[in-house]
């Protein structure tokens, strides 16, 4: 029979014991290896990205805003003089026109009825007073005779008081009878002094009169006219040359006295309004330089006024233009401006990041020299422009830098660039 050996199976416990411990410890150091191992950069495609080289040298400050060109006075309102109903509207927005151009035609059967009264009021006062310059002339003529007569008695009895006086002096006739001629002439005298002054006041109460009543009619003549320029003020007209921007009634649309019937601007006398982001309109300045796009043209201007107050996160800059306005420049045109803050003669700049504000500090991926990947690093940013910003601090020039949004990889200090 065979007899089992007690060696063999000793041998074998302690292979099977060791190849336990060594896989033991190769589990291990695996594990302490693999650990200590960075995790893999992600992938980027280098098309996907934007980036820029530091530069150093002189720098233009700007900021940018959007806007449009609006009248410089606001334009000439059209407003309706009287109530009307607006018959026919005869020029639409973005007409030509010249004083004389006829915008809208309105209608009002009571005003032009009140017009035809105020003509026969005028008519029948002017024939009142023709009849009282005929009456009042008749009633002179009988006051002058009067008068006339009476310088006649007084004239013919100083004669007989004359003759009667001399008469006397020679004892002709009775000194009674002398003394009563005199008395009768000088009556007579004083009679011819009292005419003589009513015609005169007589002549004042005539033109009196007349003032009155020629007030009258000059009253009742301009409520005439101005009814008769309200019925003309129906052709509503557009007073100056220009372009007509808006007219904001309808035909058949009631309207009253004071409403805006139309609105007519100058297209050679606009200005800019832009509307610059309250962060950046605080280094903006009356006078400082600018130009507005159009698209079709650029033209060249200076800021002329900054609005004290914010409204929806942007300030109000207006734009005062110099020189001639492009073909198609026109009220209410969308324009694109840009100011010019400031020259900076020396300094580090980058093309700006998407994501950075003046005077901060940000990461961004700088690019390795084998240019296969890049590394975040942190970056003090200095003044800004529109397209560009001042580098403080964090990198030197030549340095390549990703200025696209890269915050999909903010958990990663590190990419790959494919």
């Amino acid at each position: 029979m065979d007899v089992p050996r007690k060696s063999a199976a000793r041998n074998k416990r302690i292979r099977q014991i060791v190849i336990g411990v060594v896989v033991l410890v190769g589990v291990g150091v695996t594990t302490k290896v693999l650990g200590g191992l960075k995790p893999a950069a992600p992938s980027v495609e280098r098309a996907q990205v934007w980036m820029d080289a530091v530069k150093r040298g002189p720098m233009l400050r700007q900021v940018r805003g959007l806007g449009t060109l609006v009248p410089i006075d606001g334009g000439l309102v059209i407003p309706a003089e009287t109530d009307g109903r607006v018959e026919q509207r005869l020029a639409l927005p973005g007409t030509i026109v010249v004083p004389g151009t006829i915008l809208l035609v309105l209608s009002n059967p009571e005003l032009e009825q009140a017009t035809i009264d105020a003509e026969w009021k005028v008519k029948a006062a002017e024939a009142e007073l023709n009849n009282l310059k005929v009456k009042l002339q008749s009633d002179r003529l009988t006051q002058q005779a009067a008068a006339a007569t009476v310088e006649t008695d007084s004239h013919t009895a100083r004669l007989e008081a004359d003759r009667d006086a001399e008469l006397s002096r020679f004892g002709l006739t009775a000194d009674i009878q002398a003394k009563k001629s005199a008395a009768t002439a000088q009556d007579l005298e004083n009679r011819n002094q009292i005419e003589k002054k009513r015609l005169e006041i007589g002549l004042e109460a005539i033109q009196a009169q007349l003032a009155v009543q020629q007030a009258t009619v000059e009253q009742l003549r301009a409520l005439w006219q101005l009814k008769k320029s309200q019925i003309a003020a129906m052709r509503v007209k557009a007073g100056v040359a220009g372009v007509l921007q808006q007219v904001p009634v309808d035909v058949g649309q009631r309207v009253t006295a004071g409403a805006i019937l139309a609105r007519v601007v100058q297209p050679e006398k606009l200005k800019a309004e832009l509307k610059i982001p309250e962060t950046q309109a605080k280094d903006v300045a009356i006078g400082q330089e600018a130009s507005v796009d159009t698209r079709n043209g650029v033209i060249e201007g200076h800021v002329s006024r900054i609005d004290p107050a914010a409204v929806n996160g942007t300030v109000t800059v207006d734009v005062k233009l110099e020189g001639a306005l492009p073909p198609g420049a026109r009220p209410d045109l969308s324009v694109d401006g840009t100011i010019e803050i400031e020259r900076l003669t020396d300094v580090l700049y980058v093309g700006r990041p998407t994501f950075g504000q003046p005077n901060s500090q940000i990461s961004l991926f700088k690019l390795e020299p084998d240019g296969k990947g890049a590394v975040r690093v942190q970056v003090k940013l200095g003044r800004s422009s529109v397209n560009t910003i001042e580098i403080v601090d964090g990198l030197r020039i030549g340095d390549q830098v990703i200025l696209s949004d890269m915050s999909a990889w903010d958990a990663h200090d590190r990419i790959r660039l494919n």
